[in-house]
């Protein structure tokens, strides 16, 4: 088969689904229309920790619409499953505030939403513990950490090496609980046909949903159709089932009905998962030139009394820079609150705000170059386990990237430039996320007509996976993209990995790559092809993308108010499969960045055990107005060791690290060290 097709790959092709999903035509969860629907509404717990032991309706204020009260006195029974949130309406114990205790089915979404604000709990409250601290008698460190990385790793001697060392910073950086937003809530519609469940969920990962919702009811997964045609986002808040799956699966169960159950943006606080708060404590040392001799990066975490999620905060820092002795270390509390989950860059994202803004300490200590001091630390190979790189050009992104920015001539002390009321600096930092890839299946189809279908049970959350997917089948079947129909969003196609750690173009196109081939091969109409086996035997080691942030930011000398003038990422992906959706990636990415560093974050009221701003309205993340010139760049870069296209993962790096570079063009400009985000007002003006 000889293409004489223009390449599609590396094209900027426009989103496939555009036109439906601005125009209104594109379906999300809660939107399919369903004949005799019904509507849940979630009854969340008002205390921390305790025992419910009963819920009462009040007969007056009852409902005519309203169908079913449900609580673990009258909710059917569900299989024994991995995760304990998930065992939703089993039982008396009440493990953190907003915990779903009950749920109220009606035949509107006002009468059960009203219905539920009328239902009586009766809780034996008991004292709750909820506040993360360093000092917690209850620490401990954990086996592994997400999602099966040591949680302990040591070369050489750190202690000694840190002692020695003529210049050594030790500081201590804290990043609260972040919580994922996406635009649509997290939502289900559950359908029984007969005893056969439909979800219309919202997710990342429609055959797990479908794998692990089934099992609570007693179902293998091909009885379980998930379908998640369009996703309005995740972060990876959606990476495995939710409590809202079960509960409307278990609702539509109990009323015989279809069922609706869509999250208040309140509930997206507590039932779903956050960021973990980070306390880390960084210790390096280093010789007057720079080169680094000791590297220490402990982090602690907390957890829920339900479920162990150990977040991988410093396992980045295994495998940034060049020093003989190291050590990096997890530790966890759990409390009565929600359980962590994954964020976007997970682990990543908080860990690096710790290490980069160290190294920039480090760098003021020594009076150096920031850039310069990360160039002269650069590892030869990876620097724990020794094993060569496939490909990694940190270097080459920081300076061609300084050179874009403009870094020459920044003089390294600060506070030295000022305009008007404003203090001004810059500030740069690195990057680094794991390039990974999963076990997916993909099926295509040759028609007579000499289009082709191509199949596969991916998630598309917004970032373009189907078009860079069509644009890889495109290519491969030697076809105009116009002629390739991709069918994604659906449990009965064939199996796909999960759309999380940046992994889903790898995976996913690596099988869709293999399916193409293989028709190639034959000279057949139809292919299945299963990635597994390649992916087992791949060496995962040394396999990242890099990149490098810089910042300018202006301080207001009188109010302390921030405002990022400029951010900018130089990245080193592999091959860019679409730089129109990859851009949107980076600087989605960096967007969050910069709410890490300046807006977001969860304020925990330990007398409630909960978080107080709770809302869109008292969270703040970024809006357009506070992003004045946001852009990202990459590099050419080739890597055919990772997979067939040579792509690497986007969809995280671009939070990896520009927070810390936004942190530390604050230093810059004021000379002022802020240590725990987000970097507020009230944490500069006592100091400007």
């Amino acid at each position: 088969m000889t293409s004489t097709v223009e390449r599609s790959v590396g094209r900027p092709v426009g989103r496939i689904e555009g036109p439906d999903k601005v125009s209104g035509a594109a379906r999300y969860a809660a939107e399919y229309p369903v004949e005799d629907v019904t509507y849940a509404w979630v009854v969340q717990s008002p205390v921390a920790r305790g025992t419910l032991n009963a819920v009462v309706v009040d007969p007056l204020a009852e409902d005519d619409d309203m169908l079913a009260v449900l609580w673990h006195g009258n909710a059917p029974r569900l299989e024994a499953g991995d995760d304990p949130e998930l065992a939703v309406l089993q039982g008396e114990r009440i493990s953190y505030r907003g915990q779903a205790v009950a749920l109220v089915v009606a035949r509107t979404l006002e009468a059960a939403r009203r219905a539920a604000q009328t239902v009586t709990l009766d809780i034996a409250e008991e004292p709750h513990d909820s506040l993360l601290r360093a000092d917690h008698p209850g620490i401990y460190t954990p086996e592994v950490v997400n999602p099966s990385f040591p949680s302990v790793s040591e070369l050489g001697d750190v202690e000694a090496a840190f002692a020695a060392a003529p210049v050594k910073v030790d500081v201590r950086y804290e990043t609260p609980a972040l919580h994922n937003n996406p635009m649509e809530p997290h939502a289900t519609t559950a359908v029984w046909e007969g005893d056969d469940l439909v979800l219309y969920d919202s997710n990342q990962h429609p055959p797990g949903v479908a794998a692990t919702v089934g099992a609570l009811f007693g179902l293998p997964a091909e009885r379980v159709h998930v379908i998640t045609e369009h996703v309005g986002g995740g972060f990876g808040s959606k990476g495995t089932a939710r409590p809202n799956a079960v509960l409307a699966a278990m609702a539509a169960k109990v009323v015989g009905r279809p069922v609706k159950l869509a999250l208040p943006r309140q509930a997206m606080f507590s039932m779903i998962g956050y960021r973990t708060p980070t306390l880390q404590r960084i210790r390096l040392g280093a010789e007057a030139d720079g080169k680094l001799t000791a590297i220490a990066h402990e982090a602690i975490e907390q957890t829920s009394q339900l479920f162990e999620f150990a977040e991988q905060t410093t396992t980045v820092t295994r495998h940034m820079y060049a020093a003989a002795n190291r050590r990096t270390s997890h530790q966890l509390v759990r409390l009565d609150m929600p359980t962590p989950r994954w964020m976007r860059a997970p682990g990543e994202a908080p860990g690096m705000v710790g290490l980069e803004c160290a190294m920039d300490e480090l760098a003021e200590q020594l009076g150096m170059d920031p850039i310069e001091l990360r160039i002269r630390n650069e590892p030869a190979v990876e620097p724990e386990s020794g094993v060569p790189f496939s490909s990694r050009h940190y270097v080459d992104c920081l300076r061609a990237g300084a050179e874009r920015f403009g870094w020459a001539g920044r003089e390294h002390k600060p506070r030295l430039r000022r305009e008007g009321s404003w203090w001004i600096g810059t500030g740069v930092a690195g990057a680094s996320y794991p390039t990974m890839a999963q076990p997916s299946v993909a099926r295509v189809r040759l028609d007579p007509d000499g289009s082709a279908e191509v199949a596969i049970a991916a998630a598309d959350l917004g970032t373009g996976a189907r078009t860079i997917l069509t644009q890889i089948a495109a290519d491969e079947l030697g076809l105009p993209v116009e002629r390739v129909r991709m069918r994604i969003g659906d449990s009965t196609l064939p199996k796909a990995s999960v759309a999380g750690g940046s992994s889903g173009s790898a995976s996913w196109g690596w099988a869709v790559t293999g399916a193409c081939r293989e028709i190639r091969r034959t000279g057949g109409t139809e292919a299945t092809f299963d990635s597994a086996d390649i992916i087992k035997q791949q060496e995962k080691d040394g396999k990242h993308a890099y990149g490098a942030h810089f910042a300018e930011v202006r301080v207001d000398a009188d109010t302390g108010e921030v405002r990022v003038t400029r951010l900018f990422g130089m990245y080193a992906a592999g091959r860019i499969l679409n730089p129109r959706t990859a851009r949107s990636q980076f600087i989605g990415g960096m967007t969050m960045g910069m709410g890490m560093a300046l807006h977001e974050e969860g304020v925990l009221d330990p007398a409630m055990g909960d978080w107080v701003n709770h809302d869109l309205a008292e969270y703040h993340i970024p809006v357009h107005a506070d992003i004045e010139s946001i852009e990202a760049a990459w590099l050419d870069e080739h890597d055919d060791q990772v997979n067939p296209m040579g792509s690497k993962g986007i969809g995280e790096i671009g939070i990896v690290g520009s927070p810390a570079a936004i942190v530390n063009a604050i230093w810059h400009a004021t000379g002022i060290r802020v240590r725990d985000l987000p970097v507020r007002l009230d944490k500069l003006l006592p100091h400007l």
